[in-house]
């Protein structure tokens, strides 16, 4: 694994004792076992399973299910991250947006959340392989409505235009919700997001209500790599200057030792602040609490 260099003065930091509200189970071990299976047996990949999310379980039993695109390995080397980083295979496996479908058909999905991880060693860095995944779902099952989770596609030698470009792309195939997550405050991107910037990040979430506005925009912040709530706030802004609706903010659970450290367990009562908060801002669908995730009842508007 990646070796990922601490946040400033992070090792000497005490790790944190894990807090009563964070210490759950992992729902329901049925949900989690069959959806295990039909993924396993197809050789494709969710997020949720990846990620090891602490709801997997209870999005299954509601019909909702993130399904990682393109290989579990990612180019990229984010220090928060559990999905595997190294060099991505060189060709994608050319079934898997059928694999992807014939999954959401068995498990009776009403509400699919695709994800990739980043690829960028690949020409339009995956952007069509989420339109052909698209496509494959709406044959097999035209009742699920389909959100994406993309990467900021940039890279390249026309580096801005192709951002442009693969952004349209997405957005041309009508997704019930665009998700581009932001992942943390302006001041801590570089430890964080290696290869990621957060002007960059915000110009993805305009591109899309500049290209159709009728199609609702979404972000997500992770708490507890080092933030004050004075940077969630200004962040908060940010995304609404560029238009984006839909948000969630969620506790940063530290994968393994390799990864970043937590500088702190925001509580549920600051989590429950922060989302009032962003409702004042105009965000118009809010989930923020220590285990929500990028797609936690992604399906539900409010």
């Amino acid at each position: 694994m990646t070796s990922i260099p601490p946040l400033p003065g992070s090792l000497r930091l005490p790790h944190p004792v894990l807090p009563p509200w964070l210490r759950r189970p992992f729902g329901n071990a049925s949900e989690i076992s069959n959806v295990q299976q039909i993924v396993k047996q197809r050789q494709i990949y969710t997020i949720c399973e990846e990620g090891r999310c602490p709801n997997r379980g209870e999005c299954y039993s509601r019909g909702t299910a993130t399904f990682l695109l393109m290989g579990p390995t990612c180019t990229r080397a984010c220090g928060f991250c559990q999905v595997d980083k190294g060099r991505a295979p060189e060709s994608l496996d050319p079934e898997e947006p059928q694999k992807v479908a014939e999954s959401v058909a068995i498990l009776g999905l009403h509400y699919v959340v695709l994800t990739a991880v980043a690829r960028d060693d690949l020409d339009d860095g995956g952007a069509s392989w989420f339109v052909k995944t698209m496509q494959a779902i709406r044959q097999h099952c035209p009742q699920t409505q389909i959100e994406v989770l993309t990467p900021d596609f940039w890279g390249g030698r026309d580096a801005v235009q192709q951002q442009r470009d693969r952004v349209r792309t997405l957005v041309k195939a009508r997704p019930a919700c665009y998700n581009h997550n932001l992942e943390t405050v302006r001041r801590l991107q570089g430890p964080v997001r290696r290869g990621a910037k957060y002007e960059r990040s915000l110009e993805v979430l305009r591109l899309v209500r500049a290209c159709d506005p009728s199609v609702p925009t979404k972000s997500g912040l992770m708490l507890g790599l080092g933030e004050t709530e004075a940077e969630v706030l200004d962040a908060l802004h940010d995304l609404r200057s560029v238009g984006c609706d839909r948000l969630t903010l969620g506790q940063y659970l530290r994968p393994s030792l390799a990864h970043l450290p937590v500088q702190k367990y925001w509580t549920p009562e600051e989590f429950d602040r922060l989302g009032s908060l962003a409702r004042e801002q105009g965000f118009t669908h809010v989930r923020s609490g220590p285990l929500v995730r990028s797609s936690y009842h992604a399906g539900e508007v409010d």
